[in-house]
């Protein structure tokens, strides 16, 4: 499974954003489902609604994507571990949907991710050490 992240899935649903390109071909790519939480999917949800509307919020999640999309289970043993995580990394400062992917990351054993957030995910770390590989960004 590979990681996705929010900004992704919103470079998906804008043609006129500059990583749109980059988004359809990695998809079409994908040889394996893609893996995201419910907080980044709130966050697309949100971006989503706020910019485009709400139609164009629910044409975007009607799509045939989120048909084979896994939600990872984000359980309340995690919340301690994602506390941690945005006091490491209040500087970005790292929100609740980007220390969700991390602990994805930590529970799944894989770094892979879909993001346009080059900057973040080139600093996180899960594991505390292990750097994560920007599928999006790095090929």
């Amino acid at each position: 499974m590979v990681l996705a992240d929010a900004g992704f899935f919103l470079a998906l649903a804008d043609r006129n954003d500059r990583h749109h390109a980059s988004a359809e071909h990695a998809l079409e790519a994908l040889q394996e489902p893609l893996l995201t939480t419910w907080p980044a999917v709130a966050e697309v949800s949100h971006i989503l609604a706020t910019r485009r509307g709400p139609s164009f919020q629910l044409r975007f999640f009607s799509g045939a994507l989120f048909a084979g999309l896994i939600l990872f289970d984000l359980r309340a043993e995690h919340w301690p571990r994602l506390l941690r995580l945005m006091r490491r990394y209040a500087s970005l400062p790292m929100d609740l949907a980007d220390a969700s992917l991390v602990i994805a990351a930590e529970e799944t054993g894989d770094g892979r991710i879909l993001s346009t957030d080059q900057r973040d995910f080139g600093i996180y770390r899960w594991k505390s050490r292990k750097p994560f590989r920007n599928l999006l960004l790095d090929a």
